[in-house]
């Protein structure tokens, strides 16, 4: 090849040299393979235009709100059914500013939001991407489903109410004849003054059962709480000891109470779960003989406090625990048979519940779960 060859004179470092017509048939093979990959991208443009279009669809169509949040928590899209519930205009909002339109609630992961002046209940369900640049926040709208709910808890307990019925008679008759005997003989003219005195105290016994009874069954049946507040799960624990600890004393019966729970609150009807644990407590101290033992601990365990009532009395066997918490049911002559339903009722009127451990001859033990107020106000931004 002659030295001023244009193709041998651009081969400084000893590449074979390329004619003319190899050249040719690079550029046609590079053209072809650029037109195959212009091809190939103008198809994946159509399909995910297929797809975003689809996607749009479907998330209008979603009877569930969808948020989808980048990474500083502002909105980047919204469906049809989250702007029903928090209205128009939702994109480059701070997830915040909505997040303190929720007012939190007795169950953990329900909210309560104002939407054009009705109340609204709301499940939120916080989820991240997998790639790590944001979040996708569900909001479904379960204020239908809450309302059933309650319906259907309220028809329970009125079920109950009428199969209590039968019994009822029987628990009123009792102490109202004997409160009527008592005071019939106090017209006695035979009875000196402590006789006297004595018929009188007897019959404000009978009268106060009859009242505790009323007022118990008007518990069940009602089956709400008011007055929820935030409170601490140790202050709780100490103020049920401050009280039980003479009773036990009277029993000669030793009485200890523990609480771990540190710092950590509840959200709920604090004197009605007072009454509930001091319904558990005063069964065990009467279920315990003397010499026996009594205690109350408190513990975290995750999302929840367990209360934890355990005595070393007679214990139950199975047939019976299957039923101490129905209504009237009672194993104490002074009882009205209802404070195990009614403290059930609170424990799961507070998203928890009781259970029960007993071995006959060696004690029982009740456990009341209730979820911890941090989980219900923290509840989204756990989930991240």
């Amino acid at each position: 090849m002659a030295p001023d060859d244009p193709i041998a004179s651009e081969n400084p470092a000893g590449m074979p040299a390329m004619s003319a017509a190899e050249l040719t048939q690079a550029f046609a093979a590079f053209s072809r393979a650029s037109d195959e990959l212009s091809s190939a991208y103008n198809a994946l443009q159509g399909q995910v235009s297929l797809l975003t279009e689809r996607l749009s669809v479907l998330m209008g169509a979603l009877p569930a709100g969808v948020l989808v949040l980048d990474r500083d928590n502002r909105i980047l899209e919204a469906n049809r059914a989250a702007a029903q519930l928090f209205g128009e205009g939702l994109g480059g909002t701070s997830w915040g500013a909505l997040e303190g339109r929720l007012a939190a609630t007795e169950t953990p992961g329900e909210w309560q939001l104002e939407a054009a002046g009705l109340a609204r209940r709301i499940a939120v369900n916080r989820t991240a991407l997998d790639s790590g640049d944001g979040h996708i926040v569900l909001l479904h709208d379960i204020t239908d489903t809450h309302r059933m709910r309650l319906a259907t808890e309220r028809n329970e307990r009125l079920a109950a109410m009428g199969e209590m019925v039968a019994g009822l008679a029987h628990q009123l008759r009792t102490p109202l004849s004997a409160a009527l005997l008592y005071v019939a003989n106090l017209g006695s003219m035979e009875l000196g003054p402590a006789e006297r005195t004595r018929v009188a105290e007897r019959s404000m016994e009978r009268l106060r059962h009859l009242e505790r009874l009323i007022r118990d069954m008007l518990l069940f049946a009602r089956g709400d709480s008011l007055g929820r507040q935030h409170f601490k799960v140790c202050e709780l624990t100490a103020e049920l000891a401050h009280v039980l600890e003479p009773v036990a004393r009277a029993r000669q019966v030793r009485f200890t109470e523990d609480c771990e729970c540190d710092d950590a609150t509840l959200f709920g009807d604090r004197k009605a779960l007072a009454g509930a644990l001091t319904n558990l407590l005063e069964n065990a101290v009467q279920a315990t003989p003397t010499g026996g033992s009594v205690s109350l601990g408190a513990a975290l365990e995750g999302a929840e406090v367990s209360f934890r009532v355990s005595d070393t009395g007679c214990g139950m066997d199975a047939a019976l625990q299957e039923r101490i918490f129905q209504p009237f049911f009672t194993t104490r002559a002074e009882g009205t048979g209802l404070g195990l339903a009614i403290a059930r009722g609170v424990a799961r009127g507070h998203g928890g519940d009781i259970a029960i451990v007993s071995t006959p001859g060696r004690g029982t033990t009740f456990t009341l779960r209730l979820p911890l107020a941090a989980e219900i106000a923290d509840q989204m931004e756990q989930q991240t």
